[in-house]
């Protein structure tokens, strides 16, 4: 069986079945879930979609039906198109700023928000009139954004899975800015080097730096397989790693899990290294916990964000710290970002 997840222009094949008695069970190529479902006569499907790095019974029902009908096209009184000045829980201590970009087409759109931690990913939606909604599904999280737009201006519910939801607020506003993610997570004035000590999964000690890093350009990612953002730097860095590591790259991707042994974080470890075939350097460091994080990186100001990225030099001083990441979804900002980091890893390494 083939079951496609679409989310705007991301493409995510279901293709590993197993079956349990009349129960067809599919996971998700990059994250520890899976769907669990049965189908009848009147091409209906009934089913669970399974998270386990939510915990074993974190579970949400699903319905689907086959419906060749065409959604009608409704009149219509708003425009999304745009950039959008975005704050959910505003006015809480748990307020985020982040940027919302859509794009309209008729009564379709698409887009993302992105925040000082990373983006969205793919939205895609539907607005009738006043009324929008947007959503992704991409199996580590399963996103929904729903509200009214009306003077350029939007109130909105956001809900992940069945355990959050938070009021939004946006204006439009195509001069908004977040803060530069290479300013943000910074070495501390009085940190002597650039030094941690953690374990393989092997289980064995790992300190750095060390001969098998010195006079090499290395990134540090700081990761955890759970997180889509994550995942979509580790696709961008097997490009790099690929690319550049015969002239001098190494990468260290260490894994915060979300599973509290170290075995099963090495098993989440080592199934990401495989199904990506990735040959970096892989640590394990430990519990899904920025506090955690940011105690093995005493020398940064804090670790805020999975990811977090630490480039260092031929000279093994640190030469940019980057906090969080935003990926594909976002368009012409992840080509950008792409288009730098490309040109200081050649920079680093003396490539002309």
């Amino acid at each position: 069986m083939l079951l496609v997840v679409n989310n705007a222009e991301e493409r995510i094949e279901l293709t590993n079945e197993t079956n349990k008695e009349d129960t067809i069970i599919l996971s998700f190529p990059n994250f520890d879930s899976e769907l669990r479902f049965t189908t009848n006569r009147k091409k209906e499907i009934h089913g669970f979609w399974f998270n386990y790095n939510k915990g074993a019974n974190y579970k949400i029902p699903f319905f689907a039906n086959f419906n060749p009908k065409q959604r009608k096209t409704e009149e219509l009184s708003e425009n999304l198109n745009g950039k959008w000045e975005t704050h959910f829980s505003p006015e809480t201590n748990d307020e985020e700023d982040a940027l919302g970009i859509i794009s309209q087409n008729k009564n379709h759109i698409t887009g993302t928000f992105r925040t000082e931690t990373g983006d969205y990913r793919f939205l895609e939606g539907y607005i009738n009139g006043s009324k929008f909604y947007l959503s992704a599904f991409d199996g580590s999280h399963a996103f929904l954004l729903n509200g009214t737009v009306k003077d350029q201006k939007i109130q909105g519910l956001f809900y992940s899975g069945n355990h959050y939801s938070t009021n939004f607020i946006a204006n439009y506003n195509p001069d908004y800015k977040l803060r530069d993610p290479d300013s943000i997570t910074i070495l501390k004035k009085n940190a002597q080097d650039f030094s941690f000590d953690l374990k393989t999964i092997d289980g064995k000690d790992y300190h750095f730096p060390n001969e098998d890093t010195k006079g090499k350009v290395v990134i540090i990612q700081i990761m955890g397989t759970w997180c889509p953002n994550c995942m979509d730097e580790t696709n961008y860095y097997k490009e790099l790693f690929d690319k550049y590591h015969s002239k001098g790259l190494e990468i260290i991707s260490i894994g915060y899990e979300a599973t509290d042994s170290f075995e099963n974080q090495v098993k989440k470890i080592l199934t990401l290294k495989q199904r990506k075939n990735l040959d970096f350097t892989f640590l394990v460091g430990g519990k899904a916990s920025k506090e955690i994080a940011s105690e093995h990186f005493s020398m940064l100001n804090e670790v805020i964000s999975f990811p977090t990225s630490i480039y260092i030099g031929r000279d093994g001083e640190v030469k940019r710290i980057h906090t969080g990441f935003n990926g594909p979804g976002t368009g012409e900002v992840y080509l950008e970002y792409v288009k730098k980091t490309n040109a200081l890893i050649e920079s680093l390494l003396g490539i002309q």
